[in-house]
């Protein structure tokens, strides 16, 4: 079967440093590129508790691009493995299951929740993470019966979606309703990262609600505050035209694409105090700040907007940051990190995010459909990701490979 591989290596790390900085097709279309199509052997059953799916539709992730343009932290090396078959935002067809799996038979639609977490690896007790049902904060996704590998897609062992057939744990799958189509199915993950990110930093009503990025994430979270029917203001910084167009009929009440300090004095009332040098500082402002970014200017502004006793939450994932803490110590922040999606106890039990976000989908409170914009056959691959590097040009959205 045809899947599009990765491998980064220490030579192509040392080479792409100097090569992708001097043309970016370095890292797609070179004898250096960490990508390749390949023909692979269709996967097999890793034992009864698997099923076997037939991928129908598989969306680039910021993090894909991330991950074949090096950019990834090495402190996250321990916790994948090389090369693999890549790509994690799926909608597919189950074509077999193994005879410990329940609830699934031949030709469902389903859709994947990527974690390779301690019950996919066959580890028994699960870790204390799992146990609460933080599942992708999993403190054992290096051991067990696979390769290391945080989820599928990053682990040599468990291929990911960017190929004709994958294999899924019975864990990982989550049937999809009619009513959502294979286009919003593939975004299940994405909408799953931004309804978490909701989840674990829900604004009230009265609440001002800032979003740094009004890229994918920085979209779904505001789809999902919305989705939830929280009335808060919600302001979006996203420095593109297209993006904010899209950002605002997903429900942002008002969109800032200068500076957000002189923003925040506007939208929140807040008062900006010019310092001797560098960043002025904030009293007052945002009550919630979620970037979606996460480098380090729109980490210092986040902390410098937010207001005392507010909480900033960092979604967007970059390789390293440096801030001026004060805004930290002297208004009492609380910044919490976000990945991934997990369990949630609400009045009908124990609840997956995914099957919060596929709810949202099939009540037709959430629609994601119109954000795929461009999708590709595997064997362009390459103009995918010349897409993903220019998106403002290509006013592109969301990506994806097309299987069917």
């Amino acid at each position: 079967m045809k899947a599009l591989t990765i491998n980064v290596n220490i030579p192509r790390f040392i080479a792409l440093q100097v090569m992708g900085r001097l043309n970016r097709r370095s890292y797609y279309d070179s004898i250096f590129s960490t990508v390749k199509l390949a023909d692979v052997p269709e996967p097999k059953l890793p034992n009864e508790d698997w099923l076997k799916l037939k991928v129908k539709l598989c969306g680039f992730c910021g993090s894909d691009l991330s991950l074949l343009c090096c950019r990834e932290s090495p402190m996250a090396q321990p916790f994948t493995s090389f090369p693999c078959i890549f790509g994690h935002e799926v909608s597919a067809e189950v074509v077999q299951t193994g005879s410990r799996v329940q609830g699934f038979t031949r030709g469902d639609r389903v859709t994947l929740s990527p974690s390779l977490t301690c019950e996919p690896r066959g580890i028994s007790p699960v870790c204390p993470s799992c146990a609460s049902g933080n599942v992708a904060g999993c403190e054992r996704c290096a051991d067990g019966d696979f390769s290391p590998g945080m989820f599928s897609g990053i682990c040599r062992d468990v291929g990911g979606g960017f190929a004709e057939y994958m294999v899924a744990h019975k864990s990982q799958v989550f049937r999809v309703p009619d009513a959502v189509s294979n286009e919003a199915a593939t975004l299940t993950e994405p909408l799953a990262v931004g309804l978490q990110a909701v989840l674990d930093n829900r604004p009230k009503d009265s609440d001002k609600v800032l979003v740094i990025g009004g890229g994918v994430i920085g979209a779904m979270i505001v789809k999902a505050v919305r989705g939830l029917g929280i009335g808060c203001s919600i302001t979006v910084a996203e420095p593109s035209s297209f993006s904010a167009e899209y950002v605002k009929k997903s429900g942002a009440d008002h969109i800032v694409s200068g500076n957000i300090i002189d923003a925040a004095e506007r939208i929140t009332g807040a008062k900006a105090y010019k310092t001797a040098i560098g960043y002025r500082f904030v009293q007052g402002g945002f009550d919630r700040v979620f970037d979606t970014v996460g480098h380090s200017p729109t980490l210092q502004t986040a902390l410098i907007v937010t207001r005392s006793k507010g909480l900033a939450s960092l979604v967007g994932i970059a390789h390293r940051v440096s801030f001026d803490p004060t805004p930290l110590w002297l208004k009492l922040l609380t910044v919490k990190g976000c990945y991934a999606s997990g369990y949630h106890d609400t009045e009908n039990g124990r609840v997956h995010t995914f099957d919060l976000a596929l709810g949202l989908m099939e009540k037709k409170k959430v629609v994601v459909e119109d954000m795929i914009t461009h999708t590709f056959t595997i064997e362009g691959y390459k103009e995918l990701i010349a897409t993903n590097m220019n998106k403002v040009q290509h006013r592109a959205i969301k990506t994806a490979i097309r299987f069917d």
